[in-house]
């Protein structure tokens, strides 16, 4: 198998960190982002958006980092990660789709303004946008810290692809100020992500 990547993407992230959490023998291939080689036409016929992640196995051509998990998870022998369980496999499902959709895009929000923006030459960040970025992780870094107030991992008593899925957007915490360290249980939980050997093994790529 074959995983695309690029360290400083978080989607890539999630899909690293759980190659390396299954541990399956994945070759990792780096997508220079710099030298736009996610444009080239070998890429965009890997993946026509030009985005990393991108899995091959075999015949298989997977983009979409969360579908990357899951397939990744689904061939492990170890089941916890992506329970079979109906209900378990029900409520990762759920946190990995509410970051999709809520969480990852209100980080990318101010990592877009705070980071990318500089770098590609796009100015400065836009003020209006910098505000709805940080009403936006209120709102879901809340409710993340709500859930995590009782718990050690976000479904269950195992760590899980949800887990994965919803830390790796706090990568951009430091270089895009993201208003986050207010949340005691979200920090620590965080911080428990971060001690992973598959979490550091991951960032050695970087």
């Amino acid at each position: 198998m074959r995983l695309h990547h690029h360290p400083f993407s978080t989607n890539a992230r999630r899909a690293v960190v759980t190659a390396f959490e299954v541990k399956l023998p994945v070759e990792f291939v780096l997508v220079d982002l710099q030298k736009r080689e996610h444009r080239s036409p070998a890429f965009l016929k890997l993946n026509p958006t030009g985005r990393v992640p991108v899995l091959e196995d075999g015949d298989l051509v997977l983009p979409e980092s969360h579908a990357i998990m899951a397939h990744l998870a689904d061939m492990a022998s170890q089941r916890t990660l992506y329970p079979i369980e109906p209900q378990l496999r029900a409520q990762v499902n759920r946190w990995m789709f509410w970051c999709a959709a809520h969480f990852q895009p209100a980080t990318s929000v101010l990592n877009w303004q705070r980071v990318v923006k500089p770098i590609i030459g796009l100015g400065g960040p836009d003020p209006k946008e910098v505000e709805r970025g940080e009403r936006l992780i209120a709102e879901t870094a809340g409710l993340l810290d709500a859930h995590l107030a009782e718990r050690d991992w976000i479904v269950g008593a195992h760590m899980t692809l949800a887990d994965i899925s919803l830390a790796t957007p706090l990568l951009s915490t430091q270089r895009a100020w993201l208003p986050v360290l207010e949340y005691r249980h979200l920090q620590r939980w965080y911080g428990r992500m971060q001690e992973l050997e598959s979490w550091r093994k991951a960032a050695a790529l970087a």
